[in-house]
């Protein structure tokens, strides 16, 4: 994937998301995979334009490289985020993405992620910010210096870990509250199960 091709899934997300109602709040693009912090405004606006996107992209991509076949293994994976408790924390965790993969030193420096948009480095018409980070400040600049103070200070081990088993696995992202009262509305399980002996029943 080089930049052109970086580009255009840029254009792609930029261009669905309007059309899908989707509000597209950090991003990162790899090598390999992308990462995407969304909030639809309807119950199917996300699925359909992660289909669009995917299909339009590997169209576009195949036509470029003369190749043919699938890009993606598999569905998209998706979860769900208690917002007051997880959001800044996966915006960092999206930033730091380059990082951790030892492509950039510092977040700043990788040019393919959400972060120079919030830092202040420059304006992303893709991203629409979420009201928790325009509450980090009550100007631009004192909202761009708490955040790029986050993303400096890193996540801890338990918050990493917490966040890759959401991404890798489908965990849920929240408190037991919001986790029980997702439960109820599907069969599907949203949590890491407890250790020791099942309950009785």
């Amino acid at each position: 994937m080089d930049q052109a091709d970086r580009q255009q899934m840029l254009d792609l997300l930029e261009l669905q998301a309007r059309q899908d109602e989707v509000a597209i709040h950090a991003y990162v693009l790899m090598d390999n995979h992308f990462h995407l912090l969304l909030t639809p405004q309807t119950a199917d606006g996300l699925s359909h334009m992660m289909q669009a996107v995917g299909r339009r992209y590997v169209r576009y991509f195949n036509d470029r490289h003369g190749r043919s076949g699938t890009l993606w293994e598999g569905r998209y994976k998706s979860t769900l985020v208690e917002t007051e408790r997880y959001l800044l924390a996966c915006m960092c965790y999206i930033d730091l993405n380059p990082v951790r993969a030892g492509l950039v030193a510092q977040a700043r420096d990788y040019a393919w992620s959400s972060h120079s948009h919030y830092a202040g480095l420059r304006s992303d018409r893709l991203i629409s910010p979420h009201p928790l980070y325009w509450a980090l400040g009550n100007t631009p600049f004192a909202r761009e210096a708490a955040y790029a103070r986050l993303v400096q200070d890193g996540l801890s081990a338990a918050q990493q870990q917490e966040l890759t088993d959401s991404v890798l696995k489908g965990w849920a992202l929240g408190g037991p509250g919001f986790i029980a009262e997702l439960q109820k509305k599907t069969d599907r399980r949203l949590s890491k199960a407890r250790a020791g002996r099942p309950a009785a029943r």
